[in-house]
C-alpha cells in the first residue's frame, strides 16, 4: 500500500511493503522519519489544534481506510481490532 501514499512511498520495496520491516518490526526504529513517529509528529504540528486522543484516533482511522480501499482485510481487521481495544482502554481509564 505504501507505494499509493506519495510521501512514504520511497519506504516501498516494491510490494506495498516497507523497506524497513524486518520480522514485523521497524528496522530504523529509533531512526526513523518523522511521518513514522506518531509521537513527534504530533509535538510537532498536531498538539495546538486536537488531543492526542484524537490525533491517535485520526491516524487509525485513515489506516482503516486505506486497508479497505486496497481490500486488504487481514490488515482492516487488525487495526480495527487495534482502535477498539485504544477505544476500551481510554473508557476504562487506561
Amino acid at each position: 500500500m505504501l507505494q499509493h501514499i506519495p510521501i512514504i512511498s520511497e519506504y516501498d520495496k516494491g510490494n506495498g511493503i516497507c523497506r524497513y520491516l524486518e520480522n514485523n518490526l521497524c528496522g530504523i526504529y529509533k531512526n526513523r522519519p518523522l511521518i513514522c513517529n506518531t509521537e513527534e509528529m504530533y509535538r510537532s504540528y498536531f498538539r495546538e489544534i486536537m488531543t492526542e486522543n484524537e490525533f491517535i484516533t485520526m491516524n487509525i482511522t485513515a489506516c482503516i481506510k486505506i486497508a479497505e480501499h486496497f481490500n486488504d482485510e487481514s490488515v482492516r481487521k487488525e487495526i480495527t481490532e487495534l482502535y477498539n481495544g485504544i477505544k476500551s482502554n481510554q473508557t476504562l481509564g487506561g
